[in-house]
């Protein structure tokens, strides 16, 4: 008799804790902000006009990502956060080139981009700033106690000294891309934001007005002042909670000025989709590809270093600069593994690889490579 009273309130006890732990999500993702908005019902009718939206959700042209059973996700968790990576992170705060607010807001020279670490940048092209994927917060996550903080504690410029911001692209809205603080930041002093469909319920969520934001499917270009946008596929998937996974559609992006030509990965997998873009695109004066946080179980949509290179080739790049790499751990690799296997692979397959420090200068029709081997210092 006392032992089934004992498992009775066992029982209970488990359940009040369940059900205490579901409250509290429920009411965490309903309420903090950073989870941003959610698709309503009328967007979802205007999805079906894509040939990526089916069963309510967006989907990969190939059957990836693989769904995980909840006993693979819990494994995979446990893995994720009990393995210890030897040089997982550098072990000092990376040194950043830091820029002067005045000349960056008066720059008049050649085409640049500006790295500010994973993958996000400062474009400067045609007297325009264009800013891309910038996740320019501490940590990849909705709270800052759920993450580790990013490598640099500083960044090439503060967001509240850069200038007016002319076009903000995003890629798709995972954390370590679109980040809800460096949108308050600069939602102000931005005149147009790009984004893949459905990625614009959160910016509104968080107070962008809708006649700022321009939402693009695959394979759509959008001209904006002297240059030429396009949305274009990658092979990977959205979320920001668990309920509202693949709601929202996740591209690459082509941008084109009279006289250069970018490729921006974003994140994603291998596939023919990168023969595709450089042949209705290229070739590319550079291409900047995603090349970190990968691991065999996960390739489906994250590029191995081997294969971002050979990707640089799929779309016809003169050179490529990888990204995605010296931000954050979100990965069982080394910190520098992704740099060091991509070079070998580049020098293999004879396509250029460039390497700058966080806030170097970037000339896209620069044909010089003199940049360091920076990180093997650290």
């Amino acid at each position: 008799m006392r032992f089934k009273k004992f498992i009775k309130r066992m029982i209970i006890t488990i359940l009040i804790i369940v059900g205490t732990l579901v409250l509290t999500y429920m009411i965490f993702t309903n309420y903090y902000p950073s989870f941003g908005g959610d698709i309503s019902k009328e967007q979802q009718v205007q999805f079906q006009k894509s040939n990526q939206y089916k069963n309510g959700k967006f989907n990969n042209t190939k059957p990836v990502p693989r769904k995980l059973d909840f006993s693979e996700t819990m494994k995979l968790a446990y893995t994720f956060f009990t393995t210890k990576v030897p040089n997982g992170r550098p072990k000092e705060d990376l040194k950043v080139n830091k820029l002067d607010s005045t000349l960056v807001a008066d720059y008049i020279g050649n085409t640049r981009l500006v790295w500010f670490g994973h993958s996000s940048f400062l474009l400067q092209v045609d007297g325009l700033n264009i800013l891309i994927d910038p996740m320019l917060g501490k940590v990849p996550a909705p709270h800052p106690l759920l993450g580790a903080n990013r490598f640099n504690k500083e960044l090439p410029i503060e967001i509240e000294k850069l200038p007016q911001i002319d076009a903000v692209i995003f890629s798709h809205d995972h954390y370590d891309h679109l980040d809800y603080q460096s949108v308050l930041k600069i939602k102000n002093k931005t005149r147009q934001f790009f984004v893949p469909l459905g990625v614009g319920s959160h910016l509104e969520a968080w107070g962008v007005t809708s006649n700022k934001i321009n939402e693009l499917d695959w394979w759509q270009e959008t001209k904006f002042e002297t240059l030429t946008f396009a949305c274009t596929p990658a092979q990977h998937f959205s979320g920001r909670k668990f309920n509202n996974s693949q709601s929202t559609l996740w591209s690459s992006w082509v941008i084109k000025s009279d006289n250069e030509s970018i490729y921006f990965s974003g994140d994603s997998g291998y596939g023919p989709h990168f023969t595709e873009i450089g042949n209705t695109y290229g070739p590319f004066d550079i291409a900047l590809m995603e090349c970190g946080q990968y691991n065999e179980r996960w390739s489906d949509i994250h590029m191995m270093p081997e294969e971002t290179a050979q990707a640089g080739l799929d779309v016809k790049a003169t050179k490529i600069m990888p990204i995605h790499w010296a931000g954050f751990k979100l990965a069982l690799h080394e910190w520098t593994d992704p740099i060091k296997r991509v070079q070998e692979k580049a020098k293999e397959l004879e396509i250029e690889v460039i390497t700058p420090r966080i806030g170097e200068d970037i000339i896209i029709k620069d044909s010089i490579n003199n940049y360091s081997n920076w990180w093997e210092t650290l």
